[in-house]
């Protein structure tokens, strides 16, 4: 993309969201050192207006908003993508015309039936970095013990396998219902996290990506700790990573916590150390416009990140010297 066509008040709010991105804490992409991985639900993320302006009044998503996604999905090695709409034109133009030929895109197809809101799960990944390995596929709940059919999800979450570098990974992203009460997403919840503990995790050693398996999407839960949506998903070990415990993932007065990231205690064989955190947008783009504007022309929702360290080989090492890796200089009392 080419920043010098872009007008003084589209760079200057680049510029606050980069500014946003780094307070994030979102480290840079190193080769071969740490692995990027994230979620965002992007609302309603479906056709654009071709113009970069407001077109009469018209609250669609315009080519400035574009810009402003595209600079924040190129921080990421692979980004779960909720809320795709059958018309994926946005989406296309994301990857053909502002991320580029070195970006992949997966997506699942969309769940049939009113409840499933027409939309779709994707992920869109860096090929300079990551590869898909050749799994993919949409969770389908097995019958019941005696053989009746089970109720399915609302919208089918999807799982793809990659590989980076040596490492291999899956991740399986879903948007739970929000229903008119929160006991309406507790079904769902406690499917997905059975689903995982026992189909994935549980069986995890039948294929090289089931050994690092990330659970990560818009599950709708209102608060985390005690809250019974936090508890249903949690239920079977998923954990989530404590960087991300009070970080509120939509804008507002009242903070909710509607995206997750998790995975199993123990179940990241291939990765070591890791940060997480959230990239907070609001009043950073379109500060002409309300929150609530900006929502339709960005998200109502922020993205959540995880960074995993790649590089074994000094955690290696103390483990051999007996070395706390925690200390500020941990191989500094080693002797020539």
């Amino acid at each position: 993309m080419d920043y010098s066509k872009l007008s003084a008040k589209i760079a200057k709010d680049i510029i606050r969201l980069r500014r946003r991105i780094a307070a994030s804490g979102i480290p840079d992409k190193q080769l071969d050192k740490n692995l990027i991985l994230g979620t965002w639900n992007i609302r309603s993320f479906s056709d654009y207006h071709d113009a970069w302006g407001e077109n009469n009044g018209s609250p669609k998503r315009n080519l400035r908003a574009m810009v402003y996604i595209a600079e924040i999905i190129r921080h990421f090695d692979v980004i779960a993508i909720q809320e795709v709409k059958r018309n994926t034109s946005a989406m296309r133009y994301l990857l053909n015309e502002l991320l580029g030929s070195d970006w992949g895109l997966l997506m699942s197809d969309v769940t049939a039936g009113d409840k499933g809101n027409t939309e779709r799960l994707s992920f869109v990944y860096d090929r300079r970095r990551v590869q898909p390995s050749g799994l993919a596929g949409e969770i389908v709940l097995p019958p019941a013990v005696e053989g009746d059919p089970v109720e399915q999800f609302d919208r089918t979450p999807y799982m793809v396998g990659f590989q980076a570098a040596n490492t291999y990974f899956s991740m399986l992203t879903a948007h739970i219902r929000y229903g008119d009460e929160d006991t309406d997403r507790l079904g769902e919840l406690t499917s997905i996290a059975n689903y995982a503990a026992k189909e994935l995790h549980g069986r995890a050693k039948t294929t090289s990506e089931g050994n690092n398996l990330i659970v990560l999407g818009d599950f709708n839960i209102d608060s985390r700790g005690e809250n019974p949506l936090f508890k249903a998903f949690t239920s079977t070990g998923l954990v989530v990573p404590s960087a991300l415990l009070n970080i509120r993932t939509t804008y507002g007065s009242e903070p909710k916590f509607y995206d997750q990231i998790a995975w199993f205690m123990g179940g990241l064989e291939a990765f070591n150390r890791y940060d997480a955190g959230v990239i907070d947008f609001a009043n950073a783009v379109f500060k002409e416009l309300t929150l609530r504007q900006m929502s339709y022309r960005v998200s109502d929702h922020f993205p959540l990140w995880v960074a995993f360290d790649l590089d074994a080989s000094n955690h290696q090492m103390a483990e051999t010297l007996n070395i706390d890796m925690a200390s500020p200089d941990p191989f500094s009392g080693v002797k020539d």
